[in-house]
């Protein structure tokens, strides 16, 4: 018999309620401020509370940082893979564009969310590992359309250019893990794809692309299916 679950008390609604308003201040600040400027005691004067109140909520500017990269992360790759989920599974030409696109559309729509997460370092601040699961979930999604692809036999091109042999032993330990139906090369493409959509952000978003570029619309495209083409998606 299923239970459902206890409701939650009041004090744990208004908790989670305050802890959301710290987060949205926060990345409101990011704007105007950047990562490095964000101050737990700016974030309270906002709030109207004192400092002291919102450490219990967060005892640090460092764990205030982490959830909200958490948070980024997560959003990025839930729009990634709310698109992926629309498509039909052995379409994976356009899987591999219905994730690229909306992967950028969320960066456009929150790029001090991005800039958080794929920007500079922060100065003083080290990732702790609750950060690994959330940032892997774009790549994953990638490397997954791919991996479907190779198994319904669509493969790239070979290619005698040598993988240099620490490269390839990363490579194999992470094809044994995540992509059993893609080899050494083919995986080492899809990561290089991968690096390479988010350097395609990055340079549009960061104004890197102005006076160069005039419809990023269909630069984007044009890129992506390079990439895709580069990995088989053809």
């Amino acid at each position: 018999m299923t239970q459902t679950p206890a409701p939650r008390s009041a004090r744990a609604r208004a908790r989670a309620e305050l802890t959301r308003e710290i987060k949205n201040v926060a990345r409101r600040q990011l704007g105007e401020v950047g990562s490095a400027g964000l101050s737990l005691r700016a974030v309270a004067r906002e709030l109207g509370m004192v400092s002291s109140a919102l450490y219990r909520y967060f005892p640090s500017r460092d764990e205030l940082l982490t959830a909200l990269i958490i948070d980024a992360y997560s959003a990025a790759g839930q729009a990634g893979a709310s698109a992926d989920a629309a498509m039909r599974r052995t379409d994976h030409l356009g899987r591999w564009l219905a994730v690229t696109r909306a992967v950028r559309h969320w960066a456009k729509e929150r790029p001090q969310e991005y800039a958080l997460i794929f920007g500079s370092p922060v100065p003083g601040y080290a990732a702790p590992e609750q950060t690994i699961e959330p940032a892997a979930q774009i790549p994953l999604l990638l490397i997954g359309v791919i991996n479907d692809a190779c198994a319904a036999g669509k493969r790239p091109p070979a290619r005698n250019r040598p993988i240099p042999r620490p490269v390839r032993s990363d490579l194999a330990a992470l094809a044994r893990q995540i992509a059993p139906n893609m080899d050494e090369g083919q995986l080492g493409r899809a990561v290089m794809a991968w690096t390479q959509l988010i350097g395609a952000i990055s340079f549009e978003l960061f104004g890197h692309l102005h006076n160069v570029i005039f419809d990023f619309d269909a630069y984007f495209d044009y890129q992506m299916r390079e990439l895709a083409a580069d990995v088989g998606l053809r």
